[in-house]
C-alpha cells in the first residue's frame, strides 16, 4: 500500500462526475505487480489481489464487485477509507508491530541475540525487561497492564518464549519476538499459506482419534467408506474399517469423504460441566495440576478427541488406546503439544499439529485437583 502511494497509483480519481479518493485502477496495478516481480504473470496478480479481497484489505470503491477484476475499475485499500475491520487480533498484531520498530529504532534495545542451552536466538529479551521497558515508556500504566500485553502478543504468536515452554511472566525467562516485521515479504507468499488444516475442518471431525489406514510419513487422513458411519469411539479402535459400520450415535454422525453435516447435527455437548479461562487455569493457587503424558501411538492413531478452543480440553478417549494408557482423561486442559504452548489455540489447529507430528506425542495438559 506504501509503495503504491510513493508510485503514484493510488491517487484521487474522477469517474461519471464523482471524485473516489484514494483509489487505484485494477488494470494498472496488475500491470505494477508484474513490473516489480511481485507476481510472474497476470494470473498470479489477479489471485494475490483477491486474497486481499478476502481478507477485507482491498475492495471495490462501490462495493459493487466481490471480485478482483483485471480491468479498468476502481478499488481502494480499506485503510485509505477507514473501513478496515479492526478486531481484537489486527489490533493486537498492529500493537506487536509498533513496539518491534520501536525496540528496533532504539540505541540502546532490549533485543539482542542471546543463548540458552547452547542455542542461539534473535530478538530476545527478559519478561522483566519487557515490562520494566514497557512501564517507563509509558506503552502500560503499570506492571500488571504490562503482562496482560505481553501474554496477549504470546497468544497471537507475535512473541513467544524461546523454547516454547512457558507463558509470558514478569520474570527473567527468555522471549523473543517470533516474528520479524522487518523482513521483506513478498506478496506471493500469500498463496503458499499452510492447507494442512483442510482435513480437520469439521466442527467434529474423528481425525485426531483415528487415523486410518496410515502410510509411513504421509499426513493424509483417510475417512471410512461412503455408505459408512463412525459408530462408538471406545468400543472399535483397533478392529478393521469395515467393523466401524453400524447405525448412528449421540457422539459422531459424520457422512465419508471430506463433506461434512451441520454443526447442529454433529457437535457433541462439551463434556465440560462451565466454561474454563485460560486467565482461571494460569492464576495463582488456581486448583489445577500439571502433568506430561508421552502417548505413542499405534496403527490407528492416538485415542482421543480434543475439541474447544482457548483453552482446548479433552472430550473423548478411548479406553484401550494409547492415550488413555498415558494416564490421558476426558475434561484436562491441553497445555503444550511436543514443547509448543497451546493454550490459545483452537481444536481445529491443535488437531492439526498433532496430525502433522511426529507418532510419539508429547502433552502437558492440565487437570483439575479434586
Amino acid at each position: 500500500r506504501l509503495r503504491l502511494h510513493d508510485g503514484k497509483l493510488i491517487k484521487d480519481r474522477r469517474y461519471h462526475l464523482r471524485t473516489y479518493p484514494n483509489c487505484f485502477v485494477a488494470k494498472e496495478l496488475t500491470d505494477w505487480l508484474i513490473d516489480h516481480k511481485e507476481a510472474p504473470d497476470r494470473e498470479t496478480g489477479i489471485r494475490l489481489m483477491q486474497k486481499l479481497m478476502d481478507h477485507y484489505i482491498i475492495h471495490h470503491v462501490c462495493d459493487e464487485h466481490s471480485d478482483y477484476k483485471d480491468a479498468k475499475l476502481l478499488y481502494r485499500f480499506r485503510k485509505d477509507d477507514g473501513t478496515f475491520p479492526l478486531s481484537k487480533d489486527v489490533k493486537v498484531f498492529m500493537r506487536g508491530q509498533s513496539l518491534y520498530e520501536k525496540l528496533v529504532s532504539m540505541e540502546e534495545s532490549i533485543l539482542k541475540v542471546r543463548e540458552e542451552n547452547s542455542v542461539k536466538y534473535q530478538r530476545t529479551f527478559l519478561g522483566c525487561e519487557m515490562i520494566d521497558w514497557l512501564v517507563q515508556e509509558g506503552e502500560a500504566e503499570n506492571r500488571k497492564e504490562a503482562v496482560e500485553l505481553g501474554q496477549a502478543l504470546l497468544e497471537h504468536g507475535i512473541i513467544q518464549h524461546v523454547s516454547n515452554r512457558h507463558h509470558f511472566f514478569d520474570s527473567d525467562i527468555l522471549y523473543q519476538f517470533w516474528i520479524n516485521f522487518r523482513r521483506r515479504r513478498r506478496l506471493t507468499e500469500l498463496l503458499n499459506e499452510n492447507s494442512s488444516r483442510a482435513l480437520s475442518e469439521s466442527p467434529d471431525s474423528p481425525f485426531c482419534l483415528r487415523k486410518l489406514n496410515p502410510d509411513p510419513g504421509s499426513t493424509s487422513f483417510l475417512s471410512v467408506q461412503t455408505n459408512k458411519e463412525i459408530k462408538i469411539v471406545s468400543a472399535v479402535r483397533r478392529s478393521s474399517i469395515t467393523s466401524l459400520a453400524g447405525n448412528s450415535n449421540p457422539y459422531f454422525s459424520t457422512t465419508p469423504a471430506l463433506v461434512f453435516p451441520p454443526v447442529a447435527e454433529c457437535n457433541p455437548k462439551s463434556v465440560l460441566k462451565r466454561p474454563v479461562t485460560n486467565e482461571e487455569l494460569l492464576s495463582p493457587g488456581a486448583p489445577y495440576i500439571k502433568k506430561t503424558l508421552t502417548i505413542v501411538g499405534d496403527a490407528v492413531g492416538w485415542g482421543f478427541v480434543v475439541r474447544g478452543g482457548r483453552p482446548c480440553h479433552i472430550q473423548a478417549v478411548d479406553p484401550g488406546g494409547p492415550a488413555a494408557a498415558a494416564g490421558m482423561k476426558v475434561c484436562q486442559f491441553v497445555f503444550s503439544v511436543n514443547g509448543m504452548y497451546v493454550l490459545h489455540l483452537d481444536y481445529q489447529t491443535i488437531s492439526s499439529l498433532i496430525m502433522t507430528g511426529p507418532r510419539t506425542l508429547v502433552m502437558e495438559v492440565m487437570e483439575a485437583i479434586e
